[in-house]
């Protein structure tokens, strides 16, 4: 994505690049959903799959750091 910001009559372009993160999240969170929708294969266990989808990754650093010793 590029960025053109007009100042002091001196343009500056900003470019950001994500590379393959953003892929990458997107792949993991699409198979999360498929693998918590087929534990409740429904209308709402997929909704329920798309919120779960979102949170796991929260839920895992919380008990590996739990597992750690580190509070």
């Amino acid at each position: 994505m590029a960025k053109v910001i007009h100042a002091d009559n001196r343009i500056v372009k900003v470019v950001t690049d994500n590379g393959v993160w953003g892929w990458a999240l997107f792949a993991a969170y699409i198979g999360a959903v498929a693998y918590f929708y087929q534990l409740d294969p429904n209308i709402w266990g997929f909704i329920i799959a798309l919120l779960k989808a979102a949170f796991w990754p929260a839920f895992v650093v919380f008990e590996v750091l739990g597992a750690l010793g580190v509070s």
